[in-house]
């Protein structure tokens, strides 16, 4: 019996033996494993926007004077603009000249060559009387970007930034067709004679051409002007007995012809299409204004854009996000409709225009 149990006892042990080795034969090791190689570029800390090369370098800035609120912008930017980039590139110095005439300007211009400027960025007064000494700059190789109103050929700028003339024509002419229903009595004021004017009232026209029923009473300059636009509309007023829509093409020359119609008491016979986003202007079509239902954008603020493409320019820089390697040689920016459903969006209260 006490054999018998030795027996079983190492049955017991022999099993107990197999099954630790067993289970020890079976143990996995992990596998060691080396971590991935970042691939991951290292961040860039430097800004991109501001110039690497710090050789020193000087920009001509020539804008009109603040004779009308549209210019009053553009003085208001350009001086924005310089502020901006004398903390950005205190290498960078700005020459900011304004003028009340054509003549003036050109006098100007001159006058920044003989002080050394590497380049200059201009709105012309007008185009025909700048294109000559823009042409001078751009023979001494100077860097020239051109805003606005633009130079004639032969001369032609490095940079020329302006809004989208066309477009702003057409959008103002199929809004007031359609507001018209295709037929009534209208009344187009000019702006000043040169390349923008041009294309703004190529642009009205063009849509006109399928409308034979809208008859255009008369088509005079108001030269953007509020004081012109004012006169320009007391003698239209006394002139013509129906009157179903004026185009202004300019939120100026509108505001003169509102309150010529408007002391003539003949608001409610028509409406007016004004241009350029004027904040007073856009208040009233954000109010729901019958008399004034809608503008169209050309924004003040591509002045500064100007003067930040004439930096890049000058340091042979492009344009931070672009892949090609120079400014490009024309913007063109879009001329948006502003009407009652989207005013909000364009209505800036603290705006100087």
């Amino acid at each position: 019996m006490f054999k018998k149990q030795i027996s079983m006892l190492l049955v017991v042990l022999l099993v107990a033996v197999f099954a630790f080795t067993g289970c020890k034969s079976t143990a996995v090791t992990p596998p060691v494993t080396t971590p991935p190689t970042d691939t991951t570029p290292p961040v860039v800390t430097t800004d991109p926007t501001i110039p690497t090369d710090t050789t020193p370098k000087v920009i001509g800035v020539s804008v009109p004077s603040a004779d009308h609120g549209w210019t009053g912008g553009i003085v208001y930017y350009a001086q924005k603009a310089i502020a901006d980039w004398k903390i950005k590139d205190p290498n960078t110095t700005f020459k900011l000249v304004l003028a009340d005439t054509a003549q003036k300007q050109v006098s100007d211009v001159e006058d920044l060559m003989a002080q050394g400027i590497d380049g200059l960025v201009i709105l012309p007064y007008d185009s025909a009387t700048l294109t000559p000494v823009v042409g001078e700059v751009k023979k001494a190789g100077k860097y020239v970007v051109v805003i606005d109103r633009g130079v004639l050929p032969p001369v032609f700028a490095d940079v020329y930034i302006a809004g989208d003339n066309y477009a702003f024509g057409k959008q103002s002419a199929e809004f007031m067709v359609k507001k018209l229903n295709g037929k009534g009595n209208i009344l187009i004021m000019e702006g000043i004679p040169c390349q923008v004017n041009t294309d703004r009232v190529t642009g009205f026209k063009d849509v006109l051409k399928a409308y034979p029923n809208i008859k255009i009473l008369a088509d005079q300059p108001a030269n953007w002007s509020r004081d012109t636009g004012l006169k320009l509309m007391e003698n239209w007023l006394q002139q013509f007995k129906t009157i179903n829509a004026v185009w202004a093409g300019d939120d100026d020359v509108a505001l003169g012809a509102i309150q010529a119609i408007n002391e003539a008491k003949r608001e409610t016979e028509m409406f007016i299409v004004p241009g350029a986003g004027m904040k007073d202007i856009v208040k009233m079509v954000m109010d729901g204004s019958d008399f004034v239902p809608c503008d169209v954008t050309y924004p003040v603020s591509m002045a500064a854009t100007a003067i930040t493409l004439g930096v890049y320019g000058v340091r042979n820089m492009p344009v931070p996000g672009f892949y090609q390697s120079t400014v490009p040689a024309k913007v063109i920016l879009s001329a948006d409709l502003i009407t009652k459903e989207n005013a909000a969006k364009y209505y800036v209260p603290d705006s100087i225009y």
